[in-house]
């Protein structure tokens, strides 16, 4: 089978789309999320990714945790809402960093798991991932992890698995606007 490198954002969205692609490529998982903040929240998310890989038997690559660059990056849109620029930016930064490292581990194909949720817009995920993997010169699996059910799959599994399903990305912008979400609910 193909090797891929799997951009994960989080172990709810990964549970479905690892399985699925372990089905047809040799999958390793790579975490990369430098916008998660608070870093309590950070290493919640790595452990439940670490519960998911084992359960799974991927391996699972640790990025760098590197906030300041992703807030240098993110800096010019900071102002905007979420499914903006700011997070274009976003996808970009942590899809570039994927690019390279399947790059440098000899792996020519990467995707990401950001595609299975509803929040984000596949086709701003595909422009930034075929950007990187021009950079890169590696290849980006554009498929849509959400069809054919796999954004429910991926909740199920997560309730299966006692995962913890956030309402917010990881970055600390995308908190604040939950949590006023949150306050209008009250």
């Amino acid at each position: 089978m193909e090797k891929i490198l799997v951009h994960a954002c989080c172990a709810s969205c990964s549970s479905y789309v690892l399985e699925h692609l372990k089905k047809r490529f040799q999958a390793t998982a790579y975490y990369y999320n430098p916008n998660i903040q608070p870093e309590k929240e950070y290493l919640l998310r790595l452990d439940e990714m670490k519960q998911v890989c084992e359960k799974l038997g991927i391996e699972l690559i640790e990025g760098p945790y590197d906030t300041k660059s992703w807030w240098r990056e993110i800096e010019p849109h900071k102002h905007l809402p979420e499914k903006s620029e700011r997070c274009w930016t976003c996808y970009g930064v942590r899809l570039d960093e994927t690019a390279r490292k399947a790059a440098e581990l000899g792996t020519g194909l990467f995707t990401t798991t950001l595609s299975v949720s509803p929040h984000k817009i596949h086709s701003c995920i595909v422009r930034e991932g075929q950007a990187a993997a021009e950079r890169h010169n590696v290849r980006f699996l554009a498929e849509d992890f959400k069809k054919r059910d796999g954004f429910k799959i991926s909740v199920e599994r997560s309730r299966e698995l006692g995962l913890t399903r956030q309402d917010y990305c990881g970055c600390l912008l995308s908190l604040d606007e939950a949590n006023k979400r949150r306050n209008q609910e009250l």
